[in-house]
């Protein structure tokens, strides 16, 4: 079994307007692209990571896929290790609202994140990130997510490596304000056939229940007369 991880994660969620947030539990998989976890056969239907369930061509590995299109970017990936904090498919079933890939080179330096974003409606986007030493980055928003935000402003993350702990936080500034704040924190443990089955049994069918509260916030919100932004084309990265 490879060193990978999984932590224990409370997301939060605020929105400015309307004032609405929700908290919630889950968990996410740290794993090297390299040294896939390789789980007892009955515990692999619950814990699977898939070129499908990501960018890129759906017949090859994820990190192929991330250094192809990394190479585009001019990051040369060769050599270098990746981490992947993500879901993982459940009895064939993911949805990754965000995967984050920390890619290093030969010598263990840090040479970008990678953060991947999935929509409800199948669109999938890339942003290159270069953190400052304290895990923090800008990026321009680039892509449809909700519909109740448009797509304009500037995400601010911070994304430092995971350690014992994890601690990421996503900020939308649209207009010189806050229109969205995220946090992602939890604790890490040990990807062990026991940690997984207690895991399994306290928060079955993780990423299906992720993707109906999704969608149940979007609800709510719509049902408040919250105004939808239109959809246009997403040009997936």
């Amino acid at each position: 079994m490879s060193a990978a991880a999984i932590y224990d994660v409370e997301v939060t969620h605020a929105r400015r307007d309307p004032g609405r947030g929700f908290t919630h539990r889950m968990y996410l998989w740290l794993v090297d692209l390299d040294e896939l976890p390789v789980l007892p056969w009955w515990l692999r239907p619950f814990a699977r990571f898939r070129g499908p369930d990501h960018l890129g061509d759906p017949g090859r590995p994820i990190r192929r896929n991330l250094a192809d299109w990394l190479r585009t970017q001019g990051v040369d990936l060769r050599g270098g290790q990746v981490l992947m904090l993500a879901q993982a498919s459940v009895l064939g079933y993911v949805f990754n609202p965000l995967t984050l890939y920390w890619c290093h080179r030969p010598g263990g330096a840090l040479a970008c994140v990678v953060a991947e974003v999935h929509n409800t409606y199948g669109g999938r986007h890339r942003y290159l990130l270069r953190p400052d030493e304290t895990g923090e980055a800008t990026v321009d928003k680039e892509f449809y997510v909700s519909p109740f935000l448009p797509v304009h402003g500037e995400y601010r993350m911070r994304v430092p490596r995971p350690a014992d702990r994890l601690n990421v936080t996503i900020t939308l500034r649209q207009d010189g304000r806050t229109s969205l704040a995220a946090t992602m924190r939890g604790h890490r443990q040990p990807a062990t056939p026991a940690v997984l089955l207690r895991i399994l049994l306290t928060q079955p069918l993780a990423p299906q229940r992720v993707a109906a509260l999704i969608r149940l916030h979007g609800m709510i919100l719509w049902l408040r007369r919250v105004p939808i932004v239109p959809r246009d084309q997403e040009k997936v990265r």
